[in-house]
């Protein structure tokens, strides 16, 4: 018998950056749990790309939001599969404008959303890591969690709350052998970020001189999960040099 695959779980991982992490820890022969909030129907290429990597692959459909929905999901996850060794909570969305204009459902959406989801599939998720004495949780934030962005108040709020909520799980969580790390993208190609328009301009101001892709991100994401036994608590920025 060879020895048990390692199983991540990815929010909102069907496709975009989550999509590329999913495909770049199964070519390391991580079986890989897809969550998103579409339906089974949409989800099902992305978990058939995967299972032609050679690995196993699950869909599970909840929304990261909803605290009941989420432990339900994870529990069942548990049953079905026995264990989850790397989280990556990826899942989130915009909906930008100036703060002064900015109404109170677009600030509680998008943080509910982009924090509100890390805590609760992490709060699911580590009782199971804490058992078994190992894990590896990732935060997906963004650049402008670090350094803030006009025009994203919610946004970066929300990513520098993954920043503060991975440093503390690290402190927290390292005596169990749970490592906590957060990647801070800068403008990677995206549908997300396509919608920003004017990209060129944001292009000169990398000293890389490219957007970054996904696949950039996805590198970075399998290192912390599993080329390290060392790194925790660790904010990554990775965004060719922007805001040097």
């Amino acid at each position: 018998m060879g020895e048990e695959r390692k199983i991540a779980l990815i929010t909102g991982g069907s496709r975009g950056i989550g999509f590329s992490c999913a495909k770049e820890l199964a070519h390391a022969g991580v079986d890989i749990i897809i969550n998103d909030i579409c339906d089974a129907e949409k989800a099902q290429p992305a978990i058939d790309e995967i299972k032609s990597i050679g690995v196993n692959a699950w869909f599970y459909q909840f929304d990261v939001s909803n605290a009941e929905q989420v432990q339900a999901s994870v529990d069942k996850m548990i049953e079905d599969h026995g264990h989850i060794d790397i989280l990556l909570n990826n899942a989130g969305i915009t909906k930008d404008g100036l703060f002064v204009r900015m109404k109170p459902e677009q600030w509680e959406q998008v943080i509910k959303i982009n924090l509100g989801s890390a805590y609760y599939v992490t709060h699911a998720v580590i009782k199971y890591m804490m058992k078994a004495r190992h894990g590896s949780i990732i935060n997906m934030s963004s650049i402008v969690g670090v350094h803030g962005n006009a025009g994203q108040a919610n946004y970066s709020a929300s990513k520098a709350g993954l920043i503060g909520l991975t440093k503390t799980l690290a402190k927290e969580y390292g005596n169990r052998n749970i490592r906590v790390n957060a990647v801070c993208p800068g403008f990677i190609q995206t549908a997300m970020t396509a919608e920003l328009g004017n990209t060129a301009e944001y292009q000169k101001a990398i000293p890389m001189g490219r957007l970054g892709t996904p696949e950039d991100i996805a590198k970075v994401v399998k290192f912390l999960a599993l080329d390290t036994d060392y790194v925790t608590g660790q904010a990554i920025e990775v965004a060719g040099g922007l805001m040097l």
